[in-house]
């Protein structure tokens, strides 16, 4: 078992002034609620509800992405209507297609806390501390996950240095220079991208791609975050997520989206060292290993990566790493990831 303890990784790192950047995967969430954000959660509340239509769908496409099976289903009723097919047809699209987005919704709602509060305030303050030492050395953040916990950690406890890219213009400039009072965009992609340090990697519940830009949810005077992003889904609307496939296929869905494809070549020039929590290295994140990779071999600007620091829970993940350390081309640490208070006592 590893012999490091979170705090040693990280007095040792300040000790060489390095820069700190963290990587968190589904452990991070895991570690807490363990019921609610269990591996692949989403896709296996839906498939437990026994749905032949929704088994189906998922069998016939070959894939665990919701946005790609919605965007299949889009394109076939497109294709149906340029070949005037039969009504009957149709339907059961448009049914699959509602049925769909009716139980995707369902799902955010029942595997997710209601909203920021739900989460006990001491528990968010532990998580905030916890990141902020990241950002504090000037590193990143990256994440894997899909659900809010991170996003709702930095707002609600204001973490300073944090910036996900995202801003927001005055939309009728020419009017505003006349008198008239100015009128603001949704929070869109775009506008802080060169100071990003928090990104998510998979796409998560509250991102949102419109085509040219990608928008983030956020909260309203009358609304929580998860009841804008029910309206969104209702209005057509969903999320960004890669939530299954091989490092291949996950690669390929990053580089057809703007904000993924940022948020990838980020980690892969990400200076100084890297530590990991709740995340496992799986057979499917090549991709990942591949960032970490270039962010070693191809340095900006003089920088690169020098070091990575993997939390593990067991000798089994021990071993799992030892078995894999040859993907790395850089110096690879293990760490007691029990050590690691994220959520507080």
């Amino acid at each position: 078992m590893a012999e490091m303890t979170f705090e040693e990784v990280v007095a040792s790192l300040a000790k060489k002034k390095r820069q700190m950047s963290l990587l968190i995967g589904n452990g991070f969430s895991m570690a807490y609620d363990r019921e609610i954000f269990s591996y692949n959660a989403l896709y296996d509340f839906l498939i437990s509800k026994d749905d032949l239509l929704l088994t189906k769908l998922f069998s016939v496409i070959k894939t665990k992405n919701f946005e790609l099976v919605m965007q299949q289903l889009d394109t076939t009723l497109a294709l149906l209507d340029a070949f005037d097919s039969e009504p009957a047809l149709k339907h059961q699209l448009v049914e699959a297609q509602a049925k769909l987005k009716a139980n995707l919704l369902q799902s955010i709602k029942t595997l997710h806390p209601d909203h920021v509060f739900k989460m006990p305030a001491e528990k968010s303050a532990a998580c905030a501390s916890f990141l902020s030492r990241f950002l504090a050395s000037g590193g990143h953040i990256f994440s894997t996950n899909y659900d809010l916990l991170l996003y709702w950690v930095m707002m609600r406890n204001s973490v300073e240095n944090h910036v996900d890219g995202f801003g927001i213009e005055v939309t009728n400039f020419d009017e505003v220079k006349k008198g008239a009072e100015p009128e603001r965009s949704d929070l869109y992609w775009g506008p802080n991208r060169d100071e990003q340090n928090v990104h998510y990697l998979h796409g998560a519940l509250h991102l949102f791609d419109a085509g040219a830009v990608v928008f983030k949810e956020q909260y309203t005077p009358d609304a929580f975050l998860l009841q804008n992003i029910s309206e969104r889904l209702n209005n057509g609307e969903y999320p960004i997520f890669v939530t299954a496939g091989n490092g291949d296929e996950k690669l390929e869905h990053i580089r057809h989206n703007q904000y993924l494809s940022h948020c990838y070549d980020s980690l892969s020039k990400v200076p100084g060292s890297l530590v990991t929590f709740g995340f496992n290295f799986g057979k499917y994140d090549d991709h990942i290993i591949d960032a970490i990779n270039r962010a070693h071999n191809t340095p900006e600007y003089g920088k690169k990566l020098l070091s990575v620091y993997i939390g593990v829970y067991s000798e089994a993940d021990e071993a799992h790493i030892q078995a894999i350390s040859g993907k790395f081309k850089l110096k690879v640490h293990t760490f007691d990831a029990k050590t690691v208070n994220v959520w507080g006592g």
